[in-house]
């Protein structure tokens, strides 16, 4: 695979990650991702970019098979409000295109939060900075040199 903001990121800081292309489906997020990758769409990691009611960005890392409280991500990070950016107001945050978004080697520097449970999984596969490119790594990286605060937002996807 061709060097994305994402790996470039993950090589500067020394991170060991395995790649795995696969073929994007528009719409077809994580739950196509883990099928293809033969994995549970719980280790598969969704970047979302939301903003608080100052329109200031934020990422949030969440399970595949889960939604975020935005109610509960406000609360835990002191703020009025949270909701999802526009794709196209996300887009200018990450420099991402939707549905290739990664929390590393991002546009701008965002504050970064991850599910809790998240942090229990032995590997976890997230996106490389392209849609059809996931990498997979400890979830020890999110903590350690992304610095992700750690927060309990998760919410059961509806089937």
């Amino acid at each position: 695979m061709s060097e994305t903001p994402a790996t470039q990121w993950l090589r500067k800081h020394k991170v060991s990650f395995s790649e795995h292309p696969y073929t994007y489906v528009e719409h077809g997020g994580t739950a196509q991702s883990s099928l293809e990758l033969g994995v549970a769409e719980h280790v598969v990691i969704k970047t979302l970019v939301m903003q608080d009611e100052a329109a200031k960005p934020l990422v949030v890392l969440m399970h595949g098979d889960r939604k975020v409280s935005t109610k509960a991500l406000a609360r835990q990070t002191r703020r009025k409000s949270i909701e999802p950016c526009e794709p196209e107001v996300a887009q200018r945050h990450s420099g991402y295109q939707i549905g290739g978004t990664s929390p590393f080697g991002t546009r701008k520097v965002m504050p970064v939060y991850v599910e809790s449970s998240v942090l229990t999984l032995e590997k976890i596969y997230i996106n490389g900075g392209r849609r059809g490119f996931l990498v997979g790594l400890s979830p020890q990286v999110l903590i350690g040199p992304l610095a992700a605060q750690p927060v309990q937002c998760a919410l059961e996807s509806n089937p």
